[in-house]
């Protein structure tokens, strides 16, 4: 029998150890500061956040493991490897984002969302998002899952007396939960089938299963999978999208739509391409309908929603979101079908760069709009070209790269090597179905960038952008006017390594 008794290597765990540091000194200190400092809080937080996506830095020279049995030097409970470094990048770079646009946000709620315990729970739910990457036995998968996601539900539903965000809450939590528990008995029954919760043991022993336990080992993978397939909001596991992203605080929304899409596809990836590979017959064909179903469903959602609605921003950016899923899961089901799995998951991994950098810069744009029209409807986006420049060309662009049309060269980039990877595994129908859908984001797309440069009803009113949304915006238009000029470092920088 293996020892148990394990190696701690304190420099691999630091980036995700740090931000859970950080959350609890601000809690600490939120006890002790008063009203008017409360400020502090944030930016401390902000800072945190850099510092631990600072510490990914040294890591960068080589694989790193701990939390290792000392009698298998490969079956560890923490790998950083280049998979983990460029998904902690992607999890605390926008945790940081998210962060800039929770400064401003905490400053016009005026004292309505408290400070301390927001930031705590930012913190809190970035370090467990950090975590899961580098996860690889199944009980910190589902741990780090959940540290993720519990305090992401108090956050949706922080604002003091608001109904629509408790109600967000509560359909967040109960459809998650139930999520989890499905997820649970998957792992029960991997368990069951291999006896061992690492990743590396199970793709070996889950190959040499007895016949008579092969149809348990089986849904074991599909159960395993709906808990992940729930942090992507793949369809049939949606439906709590849209009304979350309206009652969250902006921000928060921000936050789920990059963070927990980033929780969601790397743990199905660790759970498919490393400790399931030889059950891709199970898996395969599973997340290719759910692609398939995923991206026609969100992005039929997000034509259909009537520009004068309010939150009809917010709610067309959450449909996209779904849609924009779907696309994230074609190369993680090629993957099943590719000789070159880990070409068809650095696919993945590039598409959620380019996805992360151009969403959370259209959030940034909308917490602009936001401050002067609350109700954040698309109509309220006409002639922002005249009240704000600079801010209308900048979305136009996120949203011309969200799209795929050029100048935003980055989402067509990422398009055509998702596209390139269901051809090359042989999945035709999958890019056909992926070829349908592009054009039917590129009519709503369109249209609200159309809206931007219309003449505006009425006189246009200049705003003060303060400094932390300026900061966020600036900061994702740099980058993805960046990843434009030079596509393939996206590529590049995705590299995986997990084989």
């Amino acid at each position: 029998m293996s020892s148990l008794v394990q190696s701690v290597d304190w420099l691999a765990i630091a980036p995700p150890t740090l931000a859970a540091v950080v959350g609890l000194v601000v809690l600490v200190a939120d006890l002790f500061i008063g009203e008017e400092k409360k400020a502090v809080l944030g930016w401390v937080s902000v800072a945190g956040l850099a510092a631990s996506a600072l510490l990914l830095l040294p890591l960068r020279d080589g694989d790193r493991a701990t939390f290792c049995l000392t009698g298998d030097a490969h079956a560890c409970s923490y790998t950083a490897d280049r998979f983990t470094l460029v998904i902690q990048f992607l999890v605390l770079g926008g945790a940081l984002l998210a962060a800039l646009l929770s400064v401003t946000a905490l400053k016009d709620a005026n004292k309505d969302l408290p400070e301390g315990e927001f930031w705590f729970l930012l913190l809190s739910s970035a370090a467990g998002a950090a975590l899961l990457p580098a996860s690889r036995d199944l009980a910190t998968l589902i741990v780090a899952l959940e540290v993720a996601s519990l305090p992401a539900f108090a956050l949706v539903g922080i604002k003091r007396g608001d109904k629509k965000s408790s109600e967000a809450a509560l359909k967040f939590f109960l459809s998650s939960v139930t999520a989890t528990a499905v997820s649970l008995m998957g792992v029960s029954f991997v368990y069951a089938t291999t006896g061992s919760l690492y990743l590396t043991q199970i793709a070996d022993k889950i190959q040499h299963v007895d016949g008579q336990f092969h149809a348990l080992a089986q849904a074991g993978v599909v159960l395993t999978l709906v808990g992940f397939a729930f942090k992507t909001a793949a369809v049939p596991f949606h439906f709590w999208v849209p009304d979350t992203y309206v009652g969250a605080p902006l921000p928060v929304a921000a936050y789920l739509s990059v963070v927990g899409k980033a929780v969601g596809f790397s743990g199905l990836i660790l759970v498919t391409v490393v400790a399931l590979p030889s059950y891709g017959d199970v898996w395969g064909p599973a997340l290719a309908a759910l692609a398939a179903l995923t991206m026609t469903v969100g992005n039929v959602g997000a034509l259909r929603q009537q520009a004068t609605r309010a939150y009809s921003a917010v709610r067309l950016l959450a449909w996209s979101s779904v849609g924009q899923a779907g696309y994230l899961l074609v190369p993680i089901a090629s993957a099943a079908y590719s000789k070159d799995a880990d070409k068809a998951i650095g696919s993945t991994v590039a598409y959620a760069l380019m996805y992360a950098v151009v969403n959370l810069g259209a959030f940034a744009v909308a917490a602009l709009v936001a401050r002067t029209s609350p109700l954040n409807r698309i109509s309220d986006y006409r002639g922002l070209y005249a009240r704000s420049p600079l801010s209308a060309l900048i979305l136009g662009f996120f949203l011309l790269c969200l799209a795929g049309l050029p100048p935003g060269i980055i989402g067509l980039f990422a398009k055509v090597t998702v596209f390139a990877a269901a051809v090359d595994a042989g999945l035709g129908w999958l890019a056909v179905v992926m070829a349908v859908n592009v054009v039917i984001a590129l009519f709503y797309y369109l249209q609200w960038t159309t809206l931007l440069f219309r003449a505006p009803e009425g006189e246009p009113v200049k705003h003060r952008v303060p400094a932390p949304l300026t900061a966020a915006i600036a900061l994702t238009a740099v980058l993805g006017i960046a990843l434009s000029g030079a596509p393939q470092l996206a590529l590049r920088f995705s590299a995986t390594g997990l084989f």
